[in-house]
């Protein structure tokens, strides 16, 4: 079997209809709703950003300097993303699109969902990191399908093009080219974000989030608990919200889709926060930020279900997490420590020396008493001189 790519179909809030997978299938891919005028109600029906706090996150940061490459079906200029979108590229050969042709509508939504910026007054939709760029580039076809050469050509295109993530809300069978591209990443420091798998899709494989330096996503629900359709793995690091996400897709309308694409997408946009707020961290220094700081769910500790628990956004821009260990990496002194807890910094800070505060108020002491008996001497002097 030829390795491929392939996006499906999920179900939205106006049937039932679900496209058969019979490959590798990973993303979950949107179909239309409604129309323009369901803008205003959008925004309020995306309630991941609100269970994220994503309104305060923003007021940290908005990801402002960050390039999110998009590795899908193309990005289409919706009104709600267009002033963040870039001119990419399409590894099909499709033509001079650079990326911005989607008949898919993917690839669109995630995108959004990373960086959609609305259009005020609460229209449409917005991403985790409304001020950061997408880099869109085309690996897959109408249907969703595309190759692991192909895929493997898109990571190599966007490292070398400026972009400081990958979303890759899909899954390829694994390959040489691949495993270059992914090694390619690492050495530019690109952090790799993949979706780990959806169940009742025939999955035989989830490459790259099973390779090593990758960050492997699942989903959650609105109750902050593993989605049912979100595959456990030992490869899964974190989960993010995955059902009933809303977002923008082709010709400006919307979307309701779920899955571990969607959740791929919103931690890509977490991602793009954290390299704005703490730019000298590498890239997997950005993955040991969210999963350190992921809120734990289920069995204590790491599970297959969620690795080590659901995104928590607002932590993972505000925590003090120590480096991992042996890396030289450092902790931006502007990272707040932890509510709760004292915010040190371990060997940058020696302890006040008490033998030498001791000496100088002794010092301090002598002074001044050697000037009050020198000023009374003088004014003694003084005195027997008026006398006389």
């Amino acid at each position: 079997m030829i390795p491929v790519l392939r996006l499906g179909f999920t179900r939205v809030n106006i049937g039932r209809a679900r496209l058969a997978m019979v490959a590798i299938v990973i993303a979950i891919a949107p179909a239309m709703i409604s129309s323009p005028a369901y803008a205003d109600k959008f925004r309020q029906n995306q309630w991941h950003l609100r269970a994220l706090q994503i309104s305060v996150a923003n007021k940290i940061t908005r990801g402002q300097g960050i390039v999110v490459a998009v590795a899908d079906t193309g990005v289409y200029p919706h009104a709600d993303l267009r002033d963040n979108l870039l001119r990419g590229e399409s590894i099909l050969g499709s033509g001079d699109d650079k990326g911005q042709v989607d008949p898919n509508g993917h690839g669109t939504l995630m995108a959004s969902l990373i960086a959609a910026h609305g259009r005020g007054n609460n229209l449409g939709v917005v991403g985790i990191a409304p001020a950061a760029k997408i880099l869109p580039i085309t690996v897959s076809d109408l249907e969703g399908r595309g190759g692991s050469s192909g895929l493997a050509e898109a990571i190599e295109w966007a490292a070398n093009n400026g972009a400081k993530i990958i979303n890759v809300s899909g899954a390829v069978a694994p390959s040489l080219p691949l495993n270059a591209a992914i090694d390619l990443a690492g050495r530019r420091d690109v952090l790799v974000v993949a979706a780990g798998g959806n169940k009742g899709q025939d999955v035989v494989s989830a490459y790259p989030a099973a390779m090593h330096g990758v960050l492997a996503v699942g989903a959650s629900n609105r109750f902050r608990r593993h989605a049912n359709i979100s595959i456990p793995s030992k490869q899964i690091q974190i989960c993010a919200p995955g059902v009933e996400i809303q977002g923008a897709t082709p010709k400006d309308r919307y979307s309701i889709g779920q899955g571990t694409s969607e959740a791929t997408a919103i931690v890509s946009g977490a991602a793009a926060l954290v390299r704005a707020k703490f730019p000298d961290l590498s890239a997997q220094e950005v993955i040991h930020r969210l999963t350190a700081t992921a809120t734990d769910i289920g069995k204590p500790g790491r599970d297959d279900e969620c690795g080590f628990g659901v995104l928590n956004v607002v932590k993972a821009l505000t925590a003090h997490v120590p480096p991992l260990s042996g890396s030289t990496a450092t902790v931006s002194p502007s990272a707040a420590p932890t509510p709760g807890s004292t915010p040190t910094t371990a060997g940058t800070q020696a302890a006040p020396d008490t033998k030498a505060a001791s000496s100088h108020v002794r010092a301090i002491a002598g002074g001044v008493i050697a000037a009050l008996v020198l000023g009374g001497l003088l004014a003694f002097l003084a005195i027997r001189r008026r006398r006389s």
